[in-house]
């Protein structure tokens, strides 16, 4: 199994959209310089009132680590606030997709003056 950032393979593309308006509304409205806890209450907000299901601050495997949020089950957010993304983030990502059935992860760092969210999809092989 292998993840890529690159493959322009659209997975859940509605799901894809919706999520991605409800960042850039996020970030259009606390601007790049709240805290990670600020995006995320937020995002659950948005996330309730359209009745999107998620579960925030998933615990995926016995390691200890917690993913954001996961969306619908099928789609991976991972928030961040940092200068800029690292190889790192991009790695936390595939592992979460590896240790679960999850295809999709998106990548965000709110800390960014203009949102780009990052896709990361699982291929197998």
């Amino acid at each position: 199994m292998s993840t890529s950032a690159t493959n322009t393979k659209i997975i859940y593309p509605e799901l894809s959209y919706k999520i991605t308006g409800i960042l850039f509304a996020t970030h259009n409205e606390l601007g790049q310089y709240a805290r990670e806890k600020q995006y995320g209450d937020l995002l659950e907000k948005k996330f309730k009132e359209i009745n999107l299901p998620y579960k925030r601050e998933l615990s995926i495997s016995d390691s200890g680590n917690i993913l954001d949020f996961l969306i619908d089950n099928k789609i991976i957010l991972e928030i961040k606030t940092v200068r800029i993304i690292t190889k790192d983030n991009y790695r936390q990502i595939q592992n979460y997709l590896q240790a679960t059935s999850i295809k999709l992860g998106l990548l965000v760092n709110f800390k960014s003056k203009y949102l780009k969210p990052i896709r990361i999809i699982r291929i197998d092989s």
